[in-house]
């Protein structure tokens, strides 16, 4: 069993949490409120910012070349294209940023959760919760890719995710936490597995501020 697959399985109930969630659910099902769509842009677009710091991270402590050149790709990627998506999506249904929101504990959390793994720990760890991130948002969109959506910006967004490049993305990444599951002993690799659940449950919880029963 490769270390992806060990993530996957031993942290199933945490992984399927995600991509089973309420928020998840009813945006395929053409259901999700639009106070609740809308709050989700708020803040995911603010958290693309922390992701570019994230990555900034990442191509500090990448070994190689090779490496580094692909997160910068990547990164670039991330800072203009989905950067793009938010700018629209802000302006074609009139939002603005909310401090409030950004202050709650679950955002808070999330945002200097991912943070903090880029900033305290060494590359295997880094790659591990990018990882946890884009394996997830890939395996849902894929899913529901073909959901008849009434909210093209919607569709959009699942797009983006389902789209060969950020399969490719994803791929790079599963691959690289194969690689190091071939290497790391036991107890490391136990650590990496935990850290993979760790950012599955920051996931559930930061779409949940979105996701809001009193909106249905």
């Amino acid at each position: 069993m490769t270390l992806s697959e060990r993530m996957l399985t031993e942290e199933a109930a945490a992984f399927d949490a995600m991509v089973t969630h309420p928020f998840v659910r009813d945006l395929a099902a053409d259901t999700l409120p639009d106070a609740a769509f809308d709050r989700y842009l708020l803040i995911e677009g603010a958290f693309v910012e922390t992701a570019i710091a994230i990555f900034g991270y990442a191509v500090a402590k990448a070994g190689d070349l090779q490496d580094r050149r692909k997160l910068i790709a990547s990164l670039d990627a991330l800072a203009h294209g989905q950067m793009d998506y938010f700018r629209d999506a802000y302006a074609r249904r009139g939002l603005a940023p909310d401090p409030a929101l950004q202050a709650d504990p679950r955002v808070a959390g999330f945002r200097d959760g991912m943070l903090a793994i880029a900033r305290d720990g060494d590359f295997a760890d880094i790659i591990t919760a990018m990882f946890a991130a884009e394996w997830m948002y890939w395996t849902w969109c894929t899913a529901h890719r073909d959901a008849a959506l009434t909210d093209p910006m919607r569709q959009d967004w699942i797009a983006l995710h389902a789209a060969p490049e950020f399969r490719a993305q994803a791929q790079w990444l599963k691959e690289k936490v194969d690689a190091f599951g071939r290497d790391l002993p036991e107890a490391r690799s136990a650590e990496l597995v935990a850290l993979f659940g760790k950012v599955q449950r920051l996931e559930v919880a930061f779409h949940t501020v979105a996701y809001d029963i009193e909106d249905q």
